[in-house]
């Protein structure tokens, strides 16, 4: 009974004005949602090309979702364009693009970067970054299990 009171009155003083929406939500949140998540790196080396991929700022509070890429190859030329070779598949099969690619321009044998992605509304129970066309593979999967 007590833990109501205080749920109340905390949505009294968000309501009024008197504490923030951004308090209120990360009083309630799970904290799973509210922090980022630790999510592994993964590597994937086929067609002569090494891409490893690392999840950063995965949280519905993030600015971006963005996901840490290196490749590395002694045997191709790495010339792909990852901001319109990537997409981000939510738990409902959904594709986002990415919003930006920041890093190594096209060409090389090693480059890495940030692609960043606008973060979605409700932290899916999975996500898979999908990067196609490098080194002659179809489609690279990297899939996380969020919840």
């Amino acid at each position: 009974m007590r833990r109501h009171k205080w749920m109340a009155l905390l949505v009294v003083l968000a309501v009024s004005g008197t504490l923030s929406a951004k308090a209120l939500v990360d009083f309630f949140v799970i904290p799973s949602l509210a922090a980022p998540m630790a999510l592994a790196p993964q590597a994937r080396s086929e067609g002569g090309v090494n891409v490893k991929v690392t999840p950063k700022n995965i949280t519905v509070a993030a600015d971006t979702w963005d996901f840490e890429v290196a490749l590395n190859t002694h045997s191709v030329a790495l010339d792909q364009d990852l901001a319109k070779t990537t997409v981000l598949v939510d738990a409902q099969g959904k594709q986002h693009p990415p919003i930006a690619w920041e890093g190594d321009p096209p060409g090389g044998h090693h480059r890495s970067g940030i692609l960043r992605f606008k973060p979605l509304a409700v932290l899916p129970s999975s996500l898979e970054l999908r990067i196609s066309g490098v080194g002659g593979i179809d489609t690279r999967v990297f899939r996380w299990q969020l919840q």
